[in-house]
């Protein structure tokens, strides 16, 4: 599915969206440079899950964690990382496993560490320049991302 967002507000609201389809143990990848919205996007997510609470990028922490909604949220930024060996030393397979969902940031950091089930998120620019994105939801999970 492609999305345009034309304000901050927008993609959290496509973010929330999308999570009413995510079930426990799914992963949604992001790819998009600095500034793109992707922090806004797992906003969403959060709000769509139904944590009432702040939501900020884990770029120092690497992964921040989300509970009280109806799954808990796993917040990860590899951007600091350097590659899939990292993120398996800080536990990537038990985060999985923990009934949660995990949205990854910088997820081109290590792509080899992502299911085939994954749900890829692209965030770019649109064509106005600075003020629209373009948000591609792909996902091999038929409607998981209407």
């Amino acid at each position: 599915m492609e999305y345009v967002s034309h304000s901050e507000r927008e993609t959290e609201r496509i973010g929330a969206e999308l999570s009413r389809n995510l079930c426990a143990g799914d992963v949604v990848a992001f790819r998009g440079g600095l500034g793109m919205g992707k922090t806004a996007f797992v906003r969403g997510l959060a709000r769509g899950l139904g944590f009432p609470g702040r939501v900020t990028s884990p770029t120092f922490t690497i992964v921040n964690e989300y509970e009280g909604g109806r799954l808990p949220l796993f917040h990860f930024d590899l951007y600091r990382l350097n590659g899939a060996g990292e993120l398996w030393d800080l536990g990537w397979d038990e985060y999985r496993e923990r009934g949660g969902v995990c949205a990854v940031e910088w997820s081109e950091q290590a792509p080899e560490a992502f299911p085939p089930d994954t749900v890829y998120v692209t965030l770019e620019r649109g064509s106005d320049g600075d003020t629209s994105r373009r948000v591609t939801v792909t996902s091999p999970k038929e409607g998981a991302a209407t």
